[in-house]
């Protein structure tokens, strides 16, 4: 039976990390950095008294490096977590269900933190014999959250199969990972667009792991606008690309460009935004399918770099086209060729206000998270 909320004291509230064994970077999957933004906002939260990572993987946290160097909260085990803590969220490492049934039956509330698209991810497994992910998982979750990129394919199908309330909660981001990782940097780098540069370098950061974001139709975008202009593309960077170069239809597909033909296109194994964006490149190439908000986005836009996209989800910031239209992408890439220089005080005048409604520590978004953990004691 559930037990009421302790009105004396805030929640203590845990969000779950996988740890593998060995060093690990805040930088491998963007699922760390929703860990981290938050554990920011849990801090400021007025309903919470004290925030924890709980470790559900196997690695070691003595060896894991500098995501738990940069963490905003300490790191306890399961065992600690059943004590001490009045909430579990769900997030980067899935909850045992033994232990998630004991755990709410003791009086705790389980919260369900889904920030990918899962429908895809879950078919994918299913159609092509993939490892098992989080579906039809026995957790009991008193609420799923996800995000809004993700309301129209998966808060039905979470719904649905997991028994539980959805809500839709604000995306969050900060630029704190990238600033601090700068400022690790010897010597130091300006992580920022630099104007006046007579060809473009292009990068492309798609993961290339699920089909929701993939290279291919960026490739096709950066294609369209070479055949248009040959001379204003200097680089076409195809990064976590490496398993990509040993499927033969991707590489049929990519000798069939003129970039790749030309000589222009080279393909990359996954590095860092601020690595890229500093060293290499000046311009991204974005695609996605059912999942429009991303931390590259974000990031791009921080720094003042052309974002070339088809997310209707960020506040008509960077460049975008419709849909799949590679014809209409290479066309916002040309026309962010042109434009990008004259414009950009206006460019990161919008991107300021975009970022500001991401903020892990803005009023807005610490009450409307706030109030939904509260609502688990209502």
């Amino acid at each position: 039976m559930k037990r009421p909320l302790d009105k004396k004291r805030g929640l203590k509230v845990g969000v779950t990390i996988f740890l593998r064994e060995g060093y690990q970077s805040v930088w491998e999957n963007g699922i760390f950095q929703n860990c981290y933004f938050l554990l920011m906002l849990l801090n400021k939260s007025p309903v919470v008294e004290k925030a924890f990572l709980v470790n559900g993987g196997p690695g070691n946290p003595a060896e894991a490096g500098d995501f738990l160097t940069m963490s905003p909260a300490p790191i306890i085990n399961y065992d600690t977590a059943m004590e001490e803590l009045d909430v579990i969220i769900e997030l980067s490492a899935q909850l045992n269900d033994e232990w998630a049934i004991k755990f709410r039956n003791k009086g705790g509330r389980v919260v369900g933190m889904y920030v990918a698209n899962d429908y895809v991810i879950d078919i994918e497994r299913m159609i092509f014999d993939l490892a098992p992910g989080h579906l039809m998982s026995r957790t009991p979750y008193d609420v799923v959250w996800t995000l809004p990129a993700f309301e129209k394919t998966c808060a039905p199908y979470y719904k649905s199969a997991m028994r539980a309330p959805v809500e839709v909660m604000q995306h969050l981001w900060s630029p704190v990972v990238v600033e601090r990782s700068l400022a690790a940097l010897d010597p130091p780098r300006q992580f920022g667009y630099q104007p006046g540069r007579k060809r473009w370098r292009v990068a492309i950061l798609e993961p290339n792991i699920c089909m929701v974001k993939t290279a291919q139709l960026p490739m096709l975008v950066c294609e369209v606008a070479h055949r248009s202009d040959p001379d204003f593309i200097e680089r076409m960077l195809v990064h976590n690309a490496m398993a990509l170069k040993e499927h033969r239809q991707f590489v049929a597909f990519a000798k069939d460009l003129d970039l790749v033909r030309h000589g222009i296109a080279l393909f990359q194994p996954r590095i860092p935004v601020y690595d890229i964006m500093t060293e290499w490149a000046d311009a991204i190439v974005s695609h996605h399918w059912e999942n429009g908000q991303n931390y590259v986005y974000y990031e791009a836009l921080y720094g003042g770099y052309p974002l070339i996209h088809n997310s209707k989800l960020i506040d008509g910031c960077g460049y975008y086209y419709p849909d799949f239209n590679c014809e209409e992408g290479g066309l916002a890439l040309r026309q962010a060729f042109l434009s990008h220089d004259r414009n950009l005080d206006n460019y990161r005048r919008d991107a300021r206000a975009l970022l500001e409604k991401l903020n892990p520590e803005s009023e807005r978004n610490i009450a409307a998270y706030s109030a939904s953990l509260q609502r688990l004691f209502d």
